[in-house]
Order: C-alpha cells, then sequence, then structure tokens
C-alpha cells in the first residue's frame, strides 16, 4: 500500500475516553456487517466490560467482528472474558504473545502500538487512547489526557485496505477502477478535510511518520504546537525544529510533567538545553500523565495518532497516524493545547536549565546516546519474527472429539 492524500473527510477530534468511549461503542453497536479493532491495551475493568459488551452483542447479531490486541500490553484478559467473545464468532488475535519468563513479560519490543477501530468500512477511528478507566477524566491523579479522531470519507476505506491487510486469510487485492472506492461510503456526505493515513512498520515504511514531522517543521511559516506523551526524538527532527524556531516559527513543545514513568522526564530534560536556547518553548503538563500523541502546524496541518516522538515508537513499534489538512480541525486542536498551556503547564525556562558545564555535558551526550539508540540496536539483534496468534473458541458439545482436543483449553492461545 501507499499513503495517498483524500479528499472530503469529515473528521471530528475526540478527547479522552469521555468522548472516545461513547462514539466508539455506539459505532460498533450500529454496525451491520464488519468491525474491525486494533489496540494495545485492553483491560478486564469497567471500560473494558462496555468494549466486551457491545462487541459480543454486535457478533450475537451476525456482525464480523475480528480483534487485535498486543501481546504485551493485554496479557491479563480472563479466559472466560475471551472465550465469551470467542463462542460468539469472534475473531480473537495477539500480536506476538510470548511466555512469562520468571514471572516476567519478555515481548519487550516490536509493539502492536497502533489503535485503530473501522466499522463497516464507512467509520473509522485513529489514536492514542486504549481501552481502560485510566483514560476517563474521572479516574483520578492517573487519568491519562489524550485525543483520537472520528474520521468519516475517502480516507476511511485506506485504513481499512490497511488493517484488512495485517490479518491472515483476507485477499486484499483490488482491480484498478476499485482502488480507493468503498461502495459503502457512495451514500456518505462527508466535510471537505483532506487526509492522510500514514503508519510505522518494519519493513518498507520503517520511518514514513517522522520523515512527515521533518517536512511539516521544514514548511511551517507561523506556528507548530507538538504535544507528546514520550519525548525523545533523535537528531533529526530536535535539529528540524530549532531550525524552525531560529527562522521565526512559534515553536511550542508539550510533555509529561507529571509522567507515568519517572524515566520519561529525566529523558525530555536532556534535550532542554539545546531546545530551549534555540528559542523552543516547552511546557510542562502538570494536571496528570499526558498520553497524547497529536501536533499542529500554521492554520491548516494537523495529526493525532499513537506514534511517540520516542525510539520505541520510531525505530520498533507498529504505529498509526492520520494527518489532516483542514482549518476546522487545525484551529479546534489548536485552542484544545493552548487551553492546556494556559491552564494547565508550567512553562520550562532557562533557570531550570542545568548549568552547562563539562560534567552535565558529558552526562547528557553519554545518556541521550543511550536512550536515543538502544531500542534501535535491539531492532538490529537477531530475533525471532513476530507472529499473529488466534485464540480459539471452547469446545462446544457437538464437535467431534479430534476438534475438542485441539481446542478445549479456550485460553491457550494457538
Amino acid at each position: 500500500m501507499k499513503n495517498n492524500w483524500r479528499d472530503g473527510n469529515r473528521i471530528s477530534l475526540l478527547e479522552n475516553g469521555d468522548e472516545f468511549f461513547p462514539a466508539v461503542f455506539e459505532a460498533i453497536s450500529n454496525a451491520r456487517s464488519k468491525v474491525i479493532l486494533e489496540t494495545f491495551i485492553w483491560f478486564e475493568d469497567d471500560v473494558g466490560r462496555q468494549l466486551h459488551e457491545v462487541i459480543l452483542n454486535a457478533a450475537k447479531r451476525g456482525v464480523s467482528v475480528e480483534v487485535l490486541l498486543d501481546g504485551y500490553g493485554s496479557p491479563d484478559l480472563s479466559d472466560d472474558f475471551v472465550s465469551q467473545l470467542t463462542t460468539a464468532g469472534v475473531m480473537f488475535r495477539y500480536y506476538d504473545p510470548r511466555p512469562l519468563v520468571f514471572g516476567m513479560r519478555t515481548n519487550l519490543f516490536r509493539r502492536m502500538h497502533r489503535k485503530i477501530v473501522v466499522v463497516d468500512g464507512t467509520v473509522a477511528f485513529v489514536g492514542g487512547i486504549n481501552y481502560s478507566a485510566e483514560q476517563m477524566s474521572d479516574y483520578g491523579p492517573e487519568a491519562k489526557q489524550d485525543y483520537s479522531v472520528k474520521v468519516e470519507g475517502p480516507v476511511v476505506d485506506d485504513i481499512y485496505q490497511y488493517v484488512i491487510s495485517n490479518l491472515p486469510g483476507h485477499d486484499v487485492k483490488r482491480r484498478w477502477w476499485q482502488r480507493h472506492r468503498n461502495p459503502a461510503q457512495d451514500n456518505l456526505m462527508p466535510g471537505e478535510a483532506q487526509a492522510l493515513f500514514v503508519w510505522r512498520d518494519n519493513n518498507e515504511h520503517r520511518d514514513d511518520i517522522e520523515r512527515y514531522y521533518l517536512k511539516m517543521l521544514s514548511k511551517a511559516k507561523r506556528e507548530v504546537i507538538i504535544a507528546n506523551a514520550y519525548f525523545f526524538p533523535g537528531y533529526r527532527l530536535l535539529h528540524a525544529m530549532r531550525k524552525a524556531s531560529r527562522r521565526g516559527v512559534s515553536v511550542k513543545l508539550i510533555v509529561q510533567g507529571e509522567p507515568d514513568m519517572p524515566i520519561v522526564k529525566v529523558g525530555a530534560r536532556l534535550l532542554y538545553n539545546y531546545l530551549v536556547r534555540s528559542g523552543v518553548k516547552i511546557y510542562e503538563y502538570q494536571r496528570r500523565p499526558l498520553h497524547g500523541k497529536v501536533a499542529l502546524m500554521d492554520d491548516h496541518w494537523a495529526t493525532v495518532g499513537s506514534s511517540n516522538l520516542d525510539p520505541l515508537s520510531l525505530s520498533l513499534n507498529l504505529e498509526a497516524n492520520l494527518i489532516i489538512y483542514d482549518r476546522n480541525f487545525n484551529e479546534s486542536l489548536r485552542q484544545n493545547l493552548n487551553g492546556l498551556i494556559t491552564q494547565d503547564c508550567k512553562s520550562v525556562d532557562e533557570t531550570m536549565i542545568p548549568k552547562r558545564t563539562w560534567w552535565n555535558l558529558g552526562k547528557s551526550v553519554l545518556a541521550f546516546h543511550f536512550l536515543r539508540h538502544f531500542p534501535a540496536m535491539v531492532g538490529w539483534l537477531p530475533a525471532h519474527t513476530p507472529k499473529l496468534a488466534q485464540v480459539m473458541p471452547p469446545a462446544q458439545p457437538q464437535l467431534e472429539t479430534q476438534d475438542r482436543v485441539e481446542t478445549d483449553n479456550p485460553g491457550v492461545k494457538y
């Protein structure tokens, strides 16, 4: 597949689980033919049980449902929770499930980090929000600040073709006159937004998302705002941010001030000296952990997706972003991010930056190179090829003996 811009889409910004979950659950509840859901995390909590219910009901009324979860991010769903879905006909798969070693997960790298839903080929959701109660704003101090988008229009077919191509047993070849057209969309009346679906894999699209960030920074004329949960990019992106700032672009960066992992703050602060002295304005989000992966440029360009700007997302993980060219969406995201800056962020200034001594410089250089390149070095090492493992339904009374032997352990991932 290739990346292509699509005209005539309707795209809505969804903030946190408060807006995202009702929209997704409604779309699945109204599904008529097919639902495909990919996510990094699905927890068996209040939110997870709500998703379980709408998917189970969809499958029971004859909708084809396919679920792909990451083996690292979603390792703890109970056998009964999963088998209820598989018994109803849900095609339930894990990406790279690995056995525990001394009680520890071993599939640390090459994660399936995408968060995508496609319903009936007419509506899609792309973003960074997982299916857990901590994505709700009323969860408490550990609630995540996050974003997704709801999409209708021609780009939905690109998203559908992509997710279906990653699942076994599907033929996605289309004749030339059928490409980039889904008959189910003919009755839609979408909006004016242009959209481009981009992804990162470990084959032909290793740096696609990063390249679009670099292109955006090189073309910016007035303003750039980047809000990223795990910010630790490579030299190219840092250099592009500094160059944009030095030519007069207002470059604002929102990072975690109350991170869910302390090393996130340590890593990001290694970059403050380089960026702040070049005019980049950095803001630490203080209200709760920031989990968003969004950005905007000037008055028309924006992106929302699953990709952090850190070594895991840029070097190893499977990621997906939607790039949007639309003034209304851009303004909606700008108002949201400026609200975070005004109400919930602490501005980083030179008084908060370590003094420029040889000792501090040496520590920063060593730490930067280790944190930046370690995941990529892992990617160079010989490793297994991650596989999809389907969870089979439990044995039914009418099955033959041989089938029962193969499927009588519903929790086993084949």
